[in-house]
């Protein structure tokens, strides 16, 4: 990328200068008029050589002169000594043809590949059987999913995995209220499940016969000693599964691995047994717990409770071994709500502990934390059965979507539906709340999905008015100057980079949603399609250039493009 070059010839004159070390910056100035590239070198290393910032400015580019980059046309210093670099004309139009060769590929890098992290997995989603798929669950598959696609657009082979509670109190819960109320013989729905679920948690916290009924189903869910409890338990995780699997490919997520508490806690809670006489873990009034350092902030966590039974800690454990076994990978990126970022950083403590003494590969595991996804309405609670579901919010947005433009035509409203929420959760760094506002996710006028969707449609659409004109595109010719557009194509792939390189998405959101808008703005001051004008076949393929890194991006943020809105 022309950055990397231009940071190599800033420290190539440094060095001539007699400056060594430090760090600088090489990045856009965010008024074009001030350059393409801009450094700050001049202002940091002023203090250390103590001279003017400008006087070293004039310095540093006196030296860059000598041996001018070869795509910069001039070197000019501003304020106080920021060194903005000015690219030549035919740079943009060269990038141009660069999108238009590699395609689908453009924006794609070696970053992962080169910092040794060739086989990456990348834990998100995990909905819990019994229980709808909320707005929370989106939430961590949005992110999940556009991060999977940046690392391995990035150079690694990811591998997407799942994790899914389908055994633990909420799942007794659901099954004791299963066997009270539910229908003989009759298969339930989700939404029925569901409510089992909320009627069994009401009656664990208010009644202490049934909280007593509900831990021995606990107890007989692990076993599997009940016939009787077995039949309930599977029919439900049936209907969940297959209803989870049914929003994946709506979602445009195919998961390589599921893994199931049912299997992770036996293996888990061997690990703890394994671990105790070496002083891991300890016992403590019946139970097996791990006592955190508090002066690295680490609090004690129960592994095996009163009961024998391995809790949600002990079966992140054995999930651990599974994974190392399943593919023996060099970075484990989990993705989950931010609420247990204390509970992670225990964990990854016992992990360092059991696993680097017998074998550290494995270790490399990460939590990517998120903010939560609210309503106006304010937080849910499937405990109460006051959930926003994925199925319902789809619904809504499409009422929305009719009501506001109605005679819209209906065949792409999952897709745009889809979008619009996708853009929402995206559009802001992973780790921020989001208040989900209805009306401004389906504006067609900026910062929403429809809108980045809608430019990508109506760029497609060229093409075929050009060869309807018989008009081909090409690169030969092109307008003496370049227009804001072509001086941000260029950029995408150091955005994807940085994007990959900080797990967020939300780089790529806004740089999209910037491109679109000079696309619009483009489109509505030039008449791209003309026989008369002699730029028009350039104009034909930067429209079209304009399309293939609308679609790249879009593609990783996992957003689809209809055929037409």
């Amino acid at each position: 990328m022309i950055s990397d070059v231009l940071k190599v010839e800033v420290s190539d004159a440094l060095s001539t200068l007699g400056i060594e070390g430090g760090s600088f910056a090489v990045e856009h100035p965010d008024d074009l008029s001030h350059g393409d590239y801009s450094t700050n070198a001049a202002m940091v290393f002023s203090k250390t050589v103590k001279a003017n910032p400008r006087v070293l400015a004039e310095k540093i580019v006196a030296e860059l002169s000598k041996n001018m980059p070869e795509d910069v046309e001039k070197i000019d210093i501003a304020g106080p000594g920021f060194i903005n670099f000015h690219l030549k004309r035919e740079f943009f139009a060269a990038e141009v043809k660069k999108i238009i060769k590699e395609k689908e590929k453009f924006g794609s890098n070696d970053f992962f590949k080169k910092a040794g992290l060739k086989k990456v997995m990348i834990e998100y989603t995990d909905p819990n059987p019994f229980k709808e798929f909320h707005i929370g669950h989106l939430m961590s598959n949005a992110i999940g999913e556009s991060i999977a696609r940046i690392i391995a657009f990035s150079g690694a082979q990811v591998r997407r995995a799942c994790y899914q509670g389908d055994v633990g109190l909420h799942v007794a819960k659901a099954v004791w209220a299963f066997s009270r109320f539910g229908k003989k013989d009759a298969v339930p729905s989700v939404v029925e499940l569901a409510a089992f679920y909320a009627q069994g948690a009401r009656a664990y916290e208010e009644d202490g016969i049934a909280m007593h009924e509900i831990t021995v189903v606990n107890k007989k869910i692990y076993t599997r000693e009940d016939d009787g409890i077995n039949a309930l338990y599977d029919i439900g995780k049936k209907v969940s599964l297959e209803y989870f699997d049914g929003l994946y490919g709506k979602l445009g997520t195919e998961f390589d691995y599921f893994f199931y508490e049912s299997v992770t806690g036996p293996i888990g809670k061997k690990l703890v047994e394994e671990n105790l006489a070496k002083g891991i873990f300890e016992k403590s009034a019946g139970a097996v717990v791990f006592k955190g350092d508090e002066k690295m902030g680490l609090h004690t966590r129960v592994f095996i409770n009163s009961e024998g039974l391995p809790t949600y800690e002990a079966k992140e454990l054995g999930l651990v071994e599974l994974k190392r076994k399943k593919y023996g990978y060099d970075l484990s990126l989990v993705v989950t709500g931010n609420e247990i970022k204390d509970y992670f950083k225990v964990l990854l403590d016992v992990v360092k502990k059991i696993f680097t003494s017998k074998d550290s590969k494995g270790t490399n595991i990460r939590h990517v934390p998120h903010g939560m996804l609210r309503l106006p309405t304010g937080k849910m609670s499937s405990r109460t059965g006051d959930v926003v579901t994925v199925v319902s919010l789809i619904e809504k947005i499409q009422a929305h979507l009719h009501e506001k433009f109605p005679g819209k035509d209906s065949t792409a409203d999952d897709v745009i539906a889809i979008g619009a929420i996708k853009y929402s959760i995206l559009r802001q760094s992973s780790g921020d709340d989001i208040i989900f506002d209805l009306d401004k996710s389906v504006s067609f006028e900026g910062d929403s999905g429809p809108y980045l969707q809608y430019a990508a449609v109506r760029a497609n659409s060229i093409g075929g008015k050009a060869k309807a004109a018989k008009i081909k595109g090409a690169v030969k010719q092109f307008p003496f100057e370049a227009h804001s557009l072509e001086k941000m194509l260029y950029r995408f792939p150091e955005i994807v980079e940085r994007a990959a390189r900080e797990y967020e998405p939300h780089y790529i959101t806004t740089y999209l949603t910037e491109l679109a808008g000079l696309f619009n703005s483009y489109y509505a001051n030039n008449q791209i399609i003309s026989a008369e004008d002699k730029d028009s076949p350039y104009k034909i393929v930067l429209t079209h250039a304009f399309a293939i890194v609308m679609r790249n991006g879009l593609n990783l943020l996992a957003i689809e493009v209809p055929e037409k809105m």
